[in-house]
């Protein structure tokens, strides 16, 4: 054990990590109230460590959000309007396609597709947006849909869930993200986000989505009204579904920005470097069935992301391009990194720069 940490209040702890074992509830709520964070991140690390070694993965991606029109309009959003007011839009297929085509010259391995839930758009839209992008780059890995827009496809068309991802994967879908999580908690979510699906009917979809074989990623939005033991709960409910359907592969806490949601005037800020840090070390000791933690840096910046690889994170995400959704809530990080940067800001941290796929098979591991 390293002297260091030896007298911390969180000491009694560091045998418990080192020989794997599973944290409980209650020692998640014991971590999330210290402020002893150089223990939770050495905890964290030593995690990392394990599981990933010195590995850092990002990748080559590109983000598309095919409309902001969204029937829910989340206290908690800034990107979601109403249909008719002036800020809204929506991509039409050929718009969608000269984006993809776009793209190809920097031969991304992943499209990210998600969007609000319009109501004049059809399911059969999706599909065909699937079908033509397949078409111009059929290498490329297709990640789209929350278990939101699922859910909202499933009502569309009356079609329980397997079959829509049935159709979907027919149609080109890869595998899911893990947005629409934001925090399980039924009255978290009566207050910011009261008509979108409830927190069991997100993990239902997704282990619908595991059964077929689709892998996804997972979520929590942190920051706003929620606790610290409703974060907890959040965390163990991802950790049991894990047991049960085994296909989440990443989990990324998401830095609740305020700026232009309906919750600005509620005396929220953003969130502090500090309490970002430790969701990402809590989040890598409390999901320890998840093999990868994920830092967003549209969401807390590239320089924290930075940091945060000595606090449990193995993953930052990629170059993303054009991303809408975050800097719609007042997100000041750029909305592109090329892989030089990423892969330049991987080594100064001594770690080791690997792209990868969506599925993270490296793809390139030399630079």
């Amino acid at each position: 054990m390293d002297e260091l940490f030896t007298h911390s209040p969180l000491a009694d702890l560091i045998p418990k990590v080192q020989a794997g074992e599973r944290l409980s509830r209650e020692d998640g709520i014991r971590l999330f109230q210290s402020q002893d964070l150089l223990t939770i991140g050495y905890l964290a690390d030593m995690v990392r460590k394990r599981k990933n070694g010195d590995n850092v993965y990002f990748i080559n991606n590109r983000h598309i959000n095919p409309t902001n029109v969204c029937v829910n309009r989340c206290k908690l959003c800034a990107f979601g309007v109403d249909k008719g007011t002036e800020q809204a839009y929506l991509m039409t297929l050929k718009e969608i396609e000269e984006k993809v085509r776009g793209s190809l010259a920097s031969k991304p391995s992943e499209i990210h597709i998600v969007g609000g839930l319009h109501p004049d758009v059809p399911f059969e839209f999706q599909v065909e947006m699937l079908q033509r992008i397949r078409e111009i780059n059929p290498d490329t890995h297709i990640q789209a849909f929350t278990a939101v827009e699922i859910d909202y496809f499933t009502q569309q068309t009356g079609k329980p869930v397997r079959e829509v991802l049935e159709i979907l994967m027919n149609a080109g879908l890869g595998s899911l993200p893990g947005g629409g999580a934001e925090i399980f908690s039924a009255r978290v979510r009566d207050k910011i986000c009261p008509k979108k699906i409830s927190g069991e009917r997100w993990l239902e979809i997704h282990g619908e989505a595991h059964k077929t074989g689709l892998k996804t990623n997972a979520t929590m939005l942190y920051g706003h009204i929620e606790t610290i033991e409703e974060r907890v709960d959040h965390l163990i409910g991802l950790r049991e579904q894990q047991d049960k359907s085994g296909g989440f592969q990443a989990f990324i806490p998401l830095a609740f920005h305020p700026k232009n949601t309906e919750m600005e005037g509620e005396g929220l800020s953003r969130t502090t470097g500090y309490d970002d840090l430790k969701c990402l070390a809590m989040a890598r000791l409390m999901l320890d069935n998840f093999d990868h933690i994920k830092a967003f840096w549209i969401m807390v910046g590239p320089k924290l992301s930075q940091v945060s690889l000595s606090f449990g994170v193995d993953d930052i995400d990629g170059t993303v391009v054009e991303e809408k959704i975050t800097h719609a809530a007042g997100a000041e990080s750029g909305m592109v990194m090329t892989r030089q940067e990423l892969v330049s800001m991987i080594r100064a941290a001594g770690r080791i720069p690997l792209e990868r796929d969506t599925l993270y098979n490296v793809v390139r591991r030399e630079f």
